[in-house]
């Protein structure tokens, strides 16, 4: 299943880059072009959710695939393989659904810009906790990609079956 592998390497390859350009050109650009922090913070948000969905999708895929044509695969690497696709489902999962959501409940009890906000308060305290906690959560998913990508990428394939001696040989059978 050589195909199955090169599209699963795709789809992770593509998340991955997504990821990191996310991580090192769009968030720090978003702020330092941006007028405002809010509205830098509001695309680095979106952009951010769409970061997430497609790691939950292609982790979801990529997973799936791993079981189809592994007969000959060595079981430890594939459930290691298995175990960080799960990881970086959950780390976009959690990410998206648990961290981003009490983001933006904090983000909504502030009432004003995060910048208004002193910095010894409690809402401004765990914003940036959980700011922090967001950006630990894609650093694990985008490792546990590059791993996979390459545990994917450097498999052997499949050994050639050698012919069998009782298939019919034409040159020597007939020698010409």
């Amino acid at each position: 299943m050589k195909f199955l592998s090169n599209i699963r390497l795709l789809l992770i390859g593509i998340w991955l880059g997504a990821a990191v350009f996310f991580s090192f050109a769009v968030a720090p650009s978003a702020f330092a072009v941006l007028p405002s922090r809010e509205l830098a913070g509001a695309m680095v948000s979106r952009s951010l959710t769409i970061v997430h969905i497609a790691g939950l999708v292609v982790g979801l895929l990529a997973l799936a695939g791993s079981f189809v044509g592994t007969a000959g695969a060595n079981r430890f690497l594939l459930w290691t393989e298995r175990f960080l696709l799960l990881l970086l489902t959950a780390a976009c999962a959690v990410g998206q659904f648990v961290i981003a959501l009490w983001l933006t409940f904090i983000k909504a009890q502030m009432g004003r810009p995060i910048d208004e906000v002193a910095a010894d308060d409690p809402l401004r305290i765990r914003f940036d906790n959980l700011h922090e906690y967001s950006v630990w959560v894609l650093v694990a998913a985008m490792v546990a990609a590059l791993i996979v990508f390459f545990m994917i990428s450097g498999r052997n394939p499949a050994p050639v079956k050698e012919k069998a001696s009782t298939d019919f040989d034409f040159n020597k059978e007939f020698k010409i």
